[in-house]
């Protein structure tokens, strides 16, 4: 576990702790590295779980998928960022979510429920690491609350606006990279892509903004630039 240090250490969840209380959590809750190729699933919806997981290389999705494959994507996590932790700190609880390799990766699953209950080891950063989870739990409401936000609006043009909208202000600047590609984007939007990809031309032809791939450079007034 020694050479995944270097993101652990950057990562939330560990957030205040030194390597060598890092490596005695990771033997308190059980750690242990898988590795998944590409588009294979990682956890599935109807599963239960007792594990959280923390990608340490390569990127995962979390999505749904309804019986007819139409996929809603909630969201992207790279190296550092955890998945699962809301159903592993249920016990019981039943995945609605599925999550799937975005593209080879390696994972550390954590048996949360060690974390709930008296260390055995007794070790002083126990307490340390729940603070840091109930962070990690409340950043992610925040995220799907942002997801609800642009999903909510009416239109494909208002939900591409508040989107890119929001990660201009995520980055503090009119130009930056999104983390989806266009199928993924129209997924996470609840949006045809089809659809979708008109009305980028549109904002393009109205000078709005500016997009290569996964890059959009916005336009807006001066004031409102000043702003950002």
């Amino acid at each position: 576990m020694k050479k995944y240090l270097p993101i652990l250490r950057n990562s939330p969840f560990f957030k205040g702790l030194t390597d060598q209380e890092i490596l005695s959590i990771l033997h308190c809750v059980n750690a242990a590295t898988v590795f998944k190729e590409r588009d294979s699933y990682i956890f599935r919806a109807g599963d239960a779980t007792e594990v959280m997981g923390l990608v340490v290389s390569g990127g995962v999705l979390i999505i749904q998928e309804d019986l007819w494959g139409h996929r809603n994507i909630l969201s992207k996590c790279y190296a550092g960022d955890f998945f699962g932790e809301p159903y592993a700190a249920s016990p019981g609880a039943i995945l609605n979510i599925s999550v799937v390799a975005d593209e080879d990766c390696e994972i550390i699953f954590l048996n949360v429920q060690r974390l709930l209950i008296s260390c055995q080891t007794a070790c002083e950063h126990h307490q340390k690491l729940i603070r840091n989870l109930v962070s990690v739990l409340a950043n992610k409401i925040l995220i799907f609350n942002d997801k609800i936000t642009h999903v909510g609006k009416r239109t494909t043009r208002d939900k591409l606006l508040s989107y890119l909208s929001a990660e201009s202000t995520r980055h503090s600047s009119l130009s930056f990279d999104i983390p989806f590609d266009r199928q993924q984007l129209a997924d996470y939007l609840c949006i045809d892509r089809a659809a979708m990809s008109t009305e980028i031309s549109k904002l393009q032809k109205e000078g709005l903004l500016k997009t290569n791939r996964n890059h959009f450079e916005l336009t807006v007034s001066s004031s409102v630039s000043e702003k950002i």
